[in-house]
């Protein structure tokens, strides 16, 4: 009896709000001891990765944007050689979601700072292998959507009525017969069908790769950062 050990039990909580206002001031040892850090995460976030000689914006067309084709390629880009290298496969397409791009980039100096303003959540890429009629409902899913999602390594192109025409996967006409791969963000894959973008998905390989990183390594690969509304995603006129 004596090893015997009473539990305790919750009877009252106390908290208080602290205001955050002028009346509180800066501890200056803090403020020497994180200084040095501070510096150099800023020099590192500040230094220019590549120039962008006119800005790359999310509103300056209806169904395909600048700032989307750039992420969507960047995406392509840097994904295809990594899963290649680790699956031996091709990456066929990419999609992403408009709401995760953050910001768009200005004019000037492109850094890594801007990077985590346009991504900054810890979103990694995953590829995931959709049968093609998942792939159809994928399609479907973006022609009906509220806002345009970026796509690269693929063109749709709708009718006047809003129908789809045609759908070309890497130069080639959709094909339902086959699988695909197409790299996401994993924040989509976790999201499945509740988001309306992968109904069913027959494998997924996960990169190990935050999105900002792609970017960030993409910029320093270039002069210059260049994006422009293009004939990727389309309607009649």
């Amino acid at each position: 009896m004596s090893c015997k050990q009473e539990k305790g039990s919750l009877s009252e909580i106390e908290g208080r709000q602290i205001q955050i206002d002028s009346t509180l001031h800066t501890a200056d040892s803090i403020s020497s001891f994180i200084k040095p850090f501070k510096d150099r995460i800023n020099d590192v976030l500040d230094s220019a990765l590549a120039y962008a000689p006119k800005p790359l914006l999310l509103e300056d067309s209806e169904h395909n944007t600048s700032m989307g084709n750039l992420m969507a390629d960047i995406v392509l880009l840097e994904t295809a050689p990594l899963f290649r290298s680790k699956t031996g496969k091709e990456l066929d397409f990419v999609v992403l979601n408009r709401g995760g791009i953050r910001s768009i980039i200005s004019s000037g100096n492109v850094t890594a700072r801007n990077a985590y303003e346009v991504m900054p959540f810890e979103n990694y890429i995953s590829v995931v292998e959709l049968n093609g009629t998942a792939v159809r409902e994928l399609i479907t899913f973006l022609i009906t959507a509220t806002r345009p999602h970026p796509i690269a390594g693929m063109q749709i192109v709708m009718g006047k009525n809003g129908g789809l025409e045609s759908v070309t996967i890497n130069g080639m006409p959709f094909d339902e017969n086959r699988n695909y791969f197409v790299a996401t963000s994993d924040y989509l894959v976790q999201g499945g069908p509740s988001i309306g973008f992968f109904n069913e998905i027959v494998s997924t390989t996960d990169t190990g790769y935050l999105i900002r990183n792609a970017i960030i390594d993409h910029f320093k690969k270039i002069d210059t950062v260049q994006a422009t509304v293009d004939n990727r995603f389309i309607q009649l006129k």
